[in-house]
């Protein structure tokens, strides 16, 4: 549910027309049918499954940071980089730089593939630097590479929940604090993932 906008899911076609008849007696209700489209994710649906990406998304976001025809990165971010608040010169204009991450954490709603990156990128929205703007401009340089990227969700699958971890062992460089990622799966469809500070 997004304020006038609700998707709804599920195993059961008469369980989900009789909530959307008990929705339409409450509330006026428009049935636009099967999803393809809702609120900047694009939902394919085939016999073997569904993809959900953010490709249009991805593609407004390089359009609008004029990076649409840049060269194309082969990861996310540098692992070399350690990143921290006294890193390069202070921009003179966050706001932008504050707009950017925001998008950025909108779109690993189907990318986890830039999740850590991001997170590393949104704990410096207080001060950033022209170094972090870099940082930036190279995940939207990876998303260049492959803006369709997504989830897919098979058709058949098995029940068995996998579980992923890892922590980077305290490389902050400030605070000396880890940031441990997460990825949960049932049988190969990932449905959660996770990249945060520790506390």
């Amino acid at each position: 549910l997004y304020v006038d906008d609700v998707l709804l899911a599920g195993n059961d076609i008469s369980e989900i027309n009789k909530f959307k008849q008990q929705l339409h007696a409450q509330f006026r209700i428009k049935d636009l049918g099967e999803a393809k489209f809702f609120l900047g994710l694009e939902i394919a649906r085939s016999s073997k499954g569904i993809v959900l990406n953010q490709r249009k998304y991805a593609l407004e976001l390089l359009s609008d940071s004029s990076l649409l025809c840049c060269k194309a990165a082969t990861t996310p971010m540098d692992t070399s980089i350690k990143l921290g608040p006294a890193i390069g010169k202070p921009l003179s204009d966050i706001s932008s730089y504050r707009r950017l991450i925001g998008r950025l954490l909108y779109l690993t709603t189907t990318r986890p593939d830039i999740a850590f990156a991001v997170n590393q990128l949104s704990q410096f929205l207080s001060v950033p630097t022209d170094r972090h703007q870099e940082v930036v401009h190279r995940v939207l340089r990876y998303i260049k590479g492959s803006p369709g990227c997504g989830l897919f969700y098979p058709a058949s699958n098995a029940h068995k929940l996998t579980a992923y971890s890892d922590s980077d062992w305290a490389d902050c460089i400030d605070s000396r604090k880890s940031i441990t990622v997460y990825c949960l799966y049932i049988g190969s469809s990932l449905i959660s993932w996770r990249s945060k500070k520790q506390t």
